[in-house]
């Protein structure tokens, strides 16, 4: 059960009203009346019953709550027994896609942390429905979910219907990435059908599927030729060896480019417009190293 809708119940009896609850949370109250009907129907039966003093736990929601306020305070004991130093180290996680300029911001953040501090330090590297479940549950205290444009609208209402609270960090077009030896790498135009002879390296399992994403507005044809990788050094290290492949991909800081002797070009008349997007729970407040996280990414995506 997810721990988060035992909060939201909490609040509700220890404020005695939805709206007043939503408030304390600093969430829509459509959201939290929907948590709560979520929770009810799992359970088979109601927690709450309105009266004119306004919310009130039924018998059964009254047991409940006080087995959720136990199942509450055992976590956070547990929690303690693993991070002891909590409240004096870092504490800092992060859910994101696959990405090299984002891994190099989350690096970056690493090697300005104190040496000597105690830290709790999560990255998770997966896919944007991952990131959306792991940043709601409060399993991730920050996500970058990434997307193309043109589903702007889908994405918008699945950050809204979680309660999340977002902010654009990066727009770019897609690049491709070749090996320097590339017969495309010394061309400054590339165009889809160039493409068609070649070997596209593409990211497996969950992480985003570029091609599926744009399948129904694509005109040129898809390449015939494609590799599923589901490590991103695994990527670069085929595309520096395999002298035909090549990848679509966000920007690429140039020290990674320099490391892997690859070659990154625009693709001429292309439209494949992303946006990447921080996500985090309404409510929570960025701690210090978020914010670093945050200073860090602008400052990689300024030089790109």
């Amino acid at each position: 059960m997810n721990t988060v809708l035992l909060q939201y119940a909490l609040e509700v009896q220890r404020t005695g009203s939805i709206t007043r609850a939503a408030a304390s949370l600093s969430m829509d109250q459509p959201n939290l009346s929907k948590a709560i009907r979520s929770l009810e129907e799992g359970l088979g039966a109601p927690i709450f019953k309105r009266t004119p003093k306004g919310m009130v736990p039924t018998s059964r929601g009254r047991v409940f709550l006080e087995q959720a306020r136990n199942v509450l305070i055992q976590i956070e004991e547990m929690e303690h027994l693993y991070k002891p130093d909590e409240l004096e180290g870092v504490n800092f996680s992060v859910s994101m896609p696959r990405s090299s300029y984002l891994s190099l911001a989350f690096s970056r953040v690493i090697q300005n942390l104190g040496s000597q501090e105690p830290m709790n330090v999560w990255l998770r590297e997966t896919s944007t429905e991952n990131t959306l479940k792991e940043v709601e549950s409060g399993e991730y205290n920050l996500g970058v979910i990434q997307y193309p444009v043109c589903s702007e609208k889908f994405h918008a209402r699945k950050i809204w219907e979680k309660g999340l609270a977002a902010e654009t960090v990066f727009e770019y077009e897609l690049r491709l990435l070749f090996s320097q030896g590339h017969p495309l790498a010394e061309k400054e135009d590339v165009e889809e059908a160039d493409l068609m002879p070649y070997t596209e390296i593409a990211q497996g399992e969950d992480g985003l599927e570029y091609s599926e994403e744009w399948s129904r507005e694509k005109e040129s044809p898809e390449s015939l030729k494609r590799i599923y990788v589901f490590d991103r050094e695994s990527q670069l290290n085929l595309l520096s060896h395999v002298s035909d492949a090549y990848m679509w991909t966000s920007p690429v800081p140039q020290e990674a480019l320099s490391k892997f002797h690859l070659v990154e070009r625009r693709c001429k008349k292309s439209s494949r417009i992303f946006r990447d997007v921080l996500i985090y729970r309404k409510g929570y407040s960025l701690t210090a190293w978020d914010r670093e996280f945050l200073g860090e990414l602008k400052k990689v995506t300024k030089n790109m």
